[in-house]
């Protein structure tokens, strides 16, 4: 298998014309690939220089990936082996810098090894997720007192406050800007007490592909085990699946037995693991 089966481009457009349909093959599995492409396709945010590849052999797609120059780590589709060291060897010939890569488990580990082997940077096992996909949904009994609202514009101050606190608790840096932010495109929903008090909050992104991903769920840690993080997220999944939505979708943090717990609950099923790693390079050796 060749390098040259790997396309790069730095246009948007071009890469969804040629990825599109396999990205939407497995949308849940595809989740970020798809969302992140639909945001830069609606917004122009791929002027940013943003390199995506696509593996193609006969006409057929075999595997996506895409490269952000602002953060210079690499998000790559399932990979086999072959695949994942044809881009090590594509990416290393244009000289490009990769701080990392983020995918299924078994696919950014095969990109790791075949980074180190390439470069001699050194992969370290960062974040690690659960993937969860809904199905059955299971409303929770008895539901706490309230209901859900739509956040609206003059809900925004609070929205941030909020998003804050949730990458306040994973340990992930915000973005310079709410603009830049992965929240700044998505819906979000409130749990509210019957006075009209927000308790608890979900965000969703946009349809796209047949998938909706719920993403955050925070409830301020005053509020936390009065079920209100249940009620928000069964809250989204309805609109999402009112939305015509297929494949609805969420991350969770495996060290967290509670969310992961909450989520089984209301109807979500695990579908694999996902990755990142870092990569660094070797120390030099000390001069004798």
């Amino acid at each position: 298998m060749r390098p040259d089966h790997w396309h790069l481009t730095d246009d948007v457009h071009g890469f969804l014309a040629r990825a599109g349909d396999f990205l939407r093959s497995r949308p849940a599995s595809h989740t970020m690939l798809l969302t992140v492409t639909e945001r830069m396709r609606t917004s122009g945010a791929a002027a940013d220089g943003t390199l995506f590849g696509v593996w193609e052999r006969d006409g057929a797609v075999g595997a996506v990936c895409y490269r952000r120059a602002s953060t210079h780590r690499l998000s790559v589709s399932s990979l086999t082996r072959e695949q994942a060291d044809t881009l090590a060897t594509r990416l290393d010939g244009t000289g490009l810098r990769l701080s990392g890569v983020t995918g299924d488990q078994d696919s950014a580990a095969a990109f790791a090894g075949a980074w180190q082997r390439r470069t001699g940077a050194v992969p370290a096992l960062g974040t690690r997720l659960h993937l969860y996909r809904l199905g059955t949904l299971t409303p929770p009994r008895p539901a706490p007192e309230g209901r859900g609202r739509l956040a609206g514009e003059e809900d925004l101050e609070q929205v941030v406050r909020w998003c804050g606190g949730f990458l306040a608790d994973v340990g992930e840096e915000p973005a310079p800007t709410w603009g830049q932010s992965r929240f700044a495109d998505k819906r979000f929903t409130f749990w509210e007490t019957p006075d009209g008090v927000p308790v608890s909050m979900a965000g969703a992104t946009s349809l796209v592909g047949g998938m909706i991903r719920v993403d955050p769920v925070y409830t301020p840690a005053h509020l936390r085990g009065r079920g209100h993080a249940g009620a928000v997220t069964v809250e989204v999944t309805r609109a999402a699946l009112a939305e015509g939505a297929a494949e609805i979708v969420l991350f969770t943090d495996p060290a967290n037995p509670t969310s992961n717990a909450l989520y089984q609950r209301v109807g979500y099923v695990r579908v694999t693991d996902f990755a990142v790693y870092g990569f660094s390079r070797p120390a030099p050796a000390p001069a004798s």
